[in-house]
């Protein structure tokens, strides 16, 4: 979900949120599906000012989500700030991970075979 507020207004905004996530919760119970609080996250995002003086947290039910730093969606690895620098990193430790699975076996393959590997890896 996504809302847009000004600073003065995270309060309703984060209230917006609470009642929203709760309507969905209803809705996934009527159809026997069940949400699954543990695993809801909730990022604001906006400027180191806007951040460091208003961040809410949401009330559901008896959990508590409070703002987290970053979070991943759909593979993506999302900062408060917006900036890329965490997904980079990221993106860079499990390719660096790969390459190095990759040397171990480099040994047991032939050529073709270490090339369909590297342009799998790469593509």
């Amino acid at each position: 979900m996504y809302l847009h507020c000004h600073l003065e207004d995270t309060t309703a905004a984060a209230a917006q949120l609470t009642d929203c996530v709760i309507d969905v919760s209803r809705w996934m119970t009527a159809n026997r599906l069940r949400l699954n609080t543990d695993k809801t996250e909730l990022l604001w995002t906006g400027s180191r000012h806007s951040l460091s003086q208003a961040c809410p947290a949401l009330q559901l039910a008896a959990d508590t989500v409070t703002a987290r730093d970053q979070v991943r969606l759909l593979g993506v690895t999302i900062s408060a700030d917006l900036s890329l620098d965490r997904h980079v990193s990221v993106v860079s430790e499990t390719s660096f991970h790969s390459l190095r699975q990759l040397r171990r076996v480099r040994r047991s393959l032939d050529t073709e075979s270490t090339a369909t590997l590297v342009h799998a890896f790469v593509t």
